[in-house]
């Protein structure tokens, strides 16, 4: 009995830390197909769940931080969405590719022309977007989640470093270290001589690996013919025994 209300009890609170969790990250928020590279461009996804169990979300509006503008932006299309993007002027103009950019993206809204997510589901919506910055470590959006009977959540808090996350996190694109230059070469000349480094280390790994696997064969097959030879010494004792 006392082991039976244990294992219910480890289970209840099993299924209440995964509900926890669950609820906890159920979020806006915001990934990169690979890696988002300083100064690069890269395909991000946000991604919407939907929260509600009597409403479906209808709308998104992602706001672009304005302390790191970004020149480009190009939105993929969503079924069943419509497409706004939003270009402001620049208190300070950019400079991308060696031309002068005074405007740029503040916001992307997605609408819904159909049921929009409904509840139990969510919906990733892509964007393609750079120049990412250099000098800064993330990028911060904040981002409005519109449900059908006009609840409007907004996912604008920014997370302090070292903090617990806040109720309503905006989303935050980590940017990784840059790994090539602007026009995509290699950022370390050494890379080549790096490669040919890994595959000879590969190649002597695949040829250990051989020699190991025939020694196993080799010993496999000595240890079945001692055994094949022990047997035929016991029964032939066995014989002569009872002759």
């Amino acid at each position: 009995m006392n082991v039976s209300r244990i294992a219910l009890a480890g289970g209840v609170a099993a299924s209440t830390v995964l509900l926890l969790a669950g609820t906890a990250s159920a979020h806006v928020s915001v990934q990169p197909q690979g890696e988002a590279a300083k100064g690069g461009y890269a395909t991000v996804n946000f991604k919407v769940p939907n929260e509600r169990d009597d409403a479906s979300t209808v709308k998104l509006e992602v706001n672009f931080p304005t302390d790191h503008p970004l020149a480009s932006v190009s939105p993929q299309p969503v079924a069943g969405w419509k497409i706004d993007v939003t270009r402001s002027k620049l208190a300070k103009p950019l400079e991308v590719h060696g031309k002068k950019i005074d405007e740029a993206v503040s916001k992307v809204t997605w609408t819904a022309d159909s049921k929009g997510i409904e509840p139990g589901f969510f919906q990733q919506f892509p964007l393609s977007v750079g120049q990412l910055p250099e000098d800064t470590d993330q990028m911060v959006f904040k981002a409005l989640q519109t449900y059908s009977n006009k609840e409007v959540v907004r996912w604008i808090e920014e997370p302090a470093e070292g903090g617990e996350e806040p109720e309503s996190p905006a989303p935050v694109l980590a940017l990784s270290a840059p790994a090539a230059d602007a026009h995509g070469a290699p950022a370390d000349d050494k890379s080549g001589e790096a490669a040919a480094k890994e595959k000879t280390t590969a190649s002597s790994d695949d040829t250990s690996s051989s020699n190991s696997d025939s020694t196993a064969r080799v010993l496999g097959i000595v240890g079945i013919v001692v055994g094949v030879a022990g047997v035929a010494f016991g029964v032939l004792a066995g014989r002569r025994r009872n002759a």
